[in-house]
């Protein structure tokens, strides 16, 4: 091939000298014909291969390496050809002699031409994707198996990461109330795989029938959900690549922390740390471009969504309910009753009716037997032999000035004490209902501290005084029954007093819902709660 300065110096000879082209062929010592060509054109042509050049002793062996991979296509990807059985298949079965490097460059080659080719998409503002990831970290010292919600806003690149203990529904529904919240938003449209916790079934002419837990989420919030096609990682290529982004970038080294919780305050300072970066090919931080998405949201709901698994089903005759492979206790009173299961990320809530009966921290093992041992002692005042051998009792670990009352009231009372002790363990199910009396305030606390932490809502002094009253009344509470027990005053009179209220000692009773330990451990576990949230209110 000609250089392009003998192309000038051919053309000027002809189209400015005069010159013949037989004169200029034989100056330059090239033939007529290449002058002829060098007019037609200012500069070289070129010239390019239609294909590469192939080995000769490769190049009768390539209809076959192609059909090998035109059929691959239709085969499970890790079931696909590798270079190297590609090379044993032609040198047993087909004779080649040749080397492998050969066929292993021109499998190469050849699978990058395959390769589909992509037209860029344009991302308006308000529209998002979601997608879930895993990754290993330390928790609490041993290696575990996580997984982390990915909602990514395509057109300012603001992305929202928070992590579970499992890929479940209720991490699902979750994940998607968190986000929101932390958007002060609801996008406009948002783009899934084909996630069965989303769809049911792909119908024959590609529309989807949504899971009833999907349906619910979506008339709650009302975005409009599109769904890319099956085994097309492209059609949400920007949250594809942030699962791998936040794997490489949030979980290297591997996290250790204490819990799930410390590890999602970790990813969300990360994901608010980023929104200082201006990423290549882009003029504005993502700060400031998640500030045109934002506008451009739905606003959020006035009523709340509950962010659970609902399965209705029956208690067995031993007072447990099945639930995700795991049997979780409830009031014997209950047995044999249909009940409603709302399965929660962190937690388990039975209910009968409109009344919660039973609550229970979530499990994520399998065969697991989950007791509150306060639901089996009214069935146990009635079969008190049974006291030593029932399983729900076997783990309970009380204080031992409970034993030490057992044995006196036995020595004492002979088989009538056994039952009177039942009786002073059933006292316990009155701290249950004592905290219930300012369980919605503190919930409510907690939900107002959310909004401030993710949506910046201002909280306001009678947000302030509710909680900071409910709070104080709880621990106050705890603290003045723990002294009672400790006292030994166990009469009704007594704690119909502490409790302050109408209701009779034995109605009491009937008020349980759920079983919360020792009461000192309730009043450590209490005013540990309480620190960072009156640290919030003090910043506040």
């Amino acid at each position: 091939m000609y250089k392009v300065d003998l192309y000038a110096k051919v053309r000027r000879a002809v189209m400015v000298e005069d010159q013949s082209e037989r004169a200029t062929a034989k100056r330059f010592g090239i033939s007529r014909k290449t002058v002829s060509k060098m007019l037609r054109h200012t500069v070289p042509p070129g010239y390019q291969r239609k294909d590469p050049p192939v080995s000769p002793k490769l190049g009768p062996f390539v209809g076959i390496v192609n059909q090998i991979l035109l059929d691959d296509r239709e085969v499970l990807k890790k079931q696909r050809h590798t270079a190297v059985r590609i090379f044993e298949r032609l040198r047993d079965e087909h004779g080649y002699q040749g080397g492998y490097t050969v066929v292993r460059e021109f499998v190469a080659k050849e699978r990058l031409r395959q390769q589909e080719v992509f037209i860029p998409l344009a991302h308006p503002p308000g529209r998002a994707q979601v997608d879930f990831g895993e990754a290993d970290i330390y928790l609490g010292g041993v290696k575990t198996r996580i997984h982390y919600f990915c909602l990514d806003m395509p057109q300012s690149d603001a992305i929202f990461v928070k992590a579970y203990p499992a890929e479940t529904t209720e991490a699902f529904l979750d994940g998607h109330v968190a986000a929101f919240a932390w958007l002060g938003g609801i996008p406009k449209s948002i783009l899934y795989d084909n996630t069965k916790i989303a769809v049911a079934k792909i119908m024959g002419d590609g529309t989807r029938k949504r899971t009833k837990a999907f349906s619910e989420l979506q008339s709650h919030f009302l975005f409009e959900d599109r769904f890319g096609r099956p085994a097309k990682g492209n059609d949400k290529g920007k949250v594809e690549g942030l699962v791998g982004y936040i794997r490489r970038n949030f979980m290297v080294p591997l996290p250790r922390v204490r819990s799930i919780d410390e590890l999602n305050a970790r990813l969300l300072d990360a994901c608010e740390k980023r929104k200082v970066a201006v990423l290549r090919g882009k003029k504005e931080s993502i700060g400031n471009r998640l500030i045109r998405d934002r506008q451009a949201l739905m606003p959020l709901p006035a009523d709340l969504f509950d962010p659970c698994e609902k399965v209705s089903t029956h208690v067995s005759s031993l007072s447990l309910v099945r639930y995700r492979c795991n049997d979780y206790s409830v009031p014997t009173a209950y047995g044999h009753r249909d009940v409603l299961v709302r399965g929660y990320v962190d937690s388990v809530v039975i209910a009968c009716g409109s009344e919660v009966i039973a609550r229970h921290a979530r499990c994520y093992g399998k065969e697991e037997f989950i007791y509150n041992p306060l639901h089996y002692l009214a069935l146990l005042e009635r079969k008190p032999n049974a006291l030593d051998q029932a399983a729900p009792l076997q783990h309970w670990d009380l204080p031992e000035d409970f034993e030490h009352l057992r044995r006196l009231m036995e020595s004492r009372m002979g088989k009538k004490g056994r039952k009177e002790y039942i009786q002073v363990l059933r006292l316990m199910e009155t701290f249950v209902g004592l905290l219930s009396d300012h369980q919605k305030d503190f919930e409510g606390f907690v939900r107002d501290v959310e909004n401030v932490r993710y949506c910046h809502t201002p909280i306001d002094g009678q947000q302030i005084n509710r909680c900071e009253y409910a709070l104080r009344n709880m621990e106050i509470r705890l603290l003045t029954i723990h002294n009672c027990i400790q006292a030994g005053r166990f009469d009704a009179e007594t704690l119909d007093a502490l409790v302050q209220t109408k209701h009779t000692w034995a109605s009491m009773k009937n008020r349980v819902d759920s079983y919360l330990g020792e009461i000192h451990q309730i009043i450590s576990q209490t005013s540990a709660a309480l620190r960072p949230v009156r640290d919030s209110l003090v910043a506040a």
